[in-house]
């Protein structure tokens, strides 16, 4: 029979994410005018926003550091120690400080703390005791909640630096929030991988104007054929004499013909007899993780790009998408 107890395994990791969901929530209801204070303090730097922590905390301190410089707002991670040894010079006038201890009493940021008060520097501490010194010398002190480390000792950083971490996030978003950072904002730090493709925008995929397949409205059905062979994606738009896309021809529409009245029929019409009207189109501005998902929805393999006044400018297929690392 199989023992239907839990796994001890199990048993710890619930214990440890329950433990840290608790004090995430405690975090959340703890919030105050002091975060709203703290982030102020933050987005009036007209330099950086120098990070800095020692042992677990530092290496939070790390990431919050990544999180801040990619959302748009400037930082870099200062080690405490190595600010004492000549890393001071790195923090300049207009820059502001947001230093993590749990304990608040971290001997290493003394002389950080200390250069930050005497430049005037914005101070921002993120600790667990409302009366440490990083809270007393600090501008701004967002004090974590009480809650024990999810370690059954109660001693490894776990619990607190999941809390200094949520908290860094919200103060990044916060801060993104202000500053009205926007999707192609994003773009501009995050150029590779798959993030950086899907908000690539279609004009940096689309084939341009000289590849599009375009017939106008009265042509020859055998010759629309032809030219939507000739150039393989698929499609044929039919633009009208005033260069607007009016409607389009796919492999499927020529199915249907096909099924309705036989290819005598077929080739006895003429593009504008056989396309759909009003085909759904996008522009060049749009994100290609847009595109991918208009093409996904409506089960199409390529879409026209249209300027504002529905002139094709160029064409967008799933391979395109696929070969950019979108899809």
């Amino acid at each position: 029979m199989n023992d239907p107890s839990p796994h001890p395994d199990l048993e710890a990791a619930r214990r440890v994410l329950a433990l840290e969901a608790e004090a995430l929530a405690s975090l959340s209801d703890s919030l105050d005018e002091r975060f709203a204070q703290a982030v102020s303090q933050l987005a009036g730097a007209t330099g950086r926003v120098v990070v800095t922590g020692m042992g677990k905390s530092g290496h939070v301190a790390r990431k919050i550091a990544a999180t801040l410089s990619s959302t748009g707002t400037p930082s870099l991670f200062v080690h405490p120690a190595e600010a004492s040894h000549g890393d001071l010079g790195m923090i300049v006038a207009g820059d502001a400080v947001l230093a993590l201890s749990n304990s608040g009493e971290t001997p290493e940021l003394a002389d950080l703390v200390g250069h930050a008060k005497r430049f005037g520097l914005p101070l921002v501490g993120i600790t667990g005791r409302a009366e440490s010194a990083l809270a007393r010398a600090a501008d701004v002190a967002l004090v974590l909640p009480e809650a024990p480390e999810a370690c059954p000792m109660g001693l490894a950083p776990t619990t607190s630096t999941t809390m200094q971490l949520a908290l860094g996030d919200a103060i990044a978003v916060a801060l993104l929030t202000r500053r009205g950072f926007t999707a192609a904002d994003f773009r501009v730090f995050h150029p590779g991988g798959k993030l950086g493709a899907r908000l690539s925008r279609v004009r940096d995929l689309m084939h341009g104007p000289a590849e599009l397949p375009l017939a106008p409205p009265g042509t020859a059905m055998d010759a629309a054929i032809v030219a939507m062979t000739a150039r393989r994606f698929g499609c044929l738009g039919v633009q009208g004499a005033d260069g607007r896309l009016l409607g389009i021809i796919t492999d499927g529409d020529l199915r249907r013909a096909l099924e309705a009245g036989g290819g005598a029929a077929l080739l006895g019409r003429t593009a504008d007899q056989v396309m759909t009207r009003a085909p759904r189109t996008v522009q060049p501005e749009t994100l290609a993780a847009e595109a991918l998902h208009l093409m996904n929805a409506r089960s199409i393999t390529a879409v026209f790009v249209v300027d504002a006044e529905g002139r094709p400018v160029g064409i967008l297929h799933i391979h395109d998408l696929l070969r950019a690392g979108v899809a």
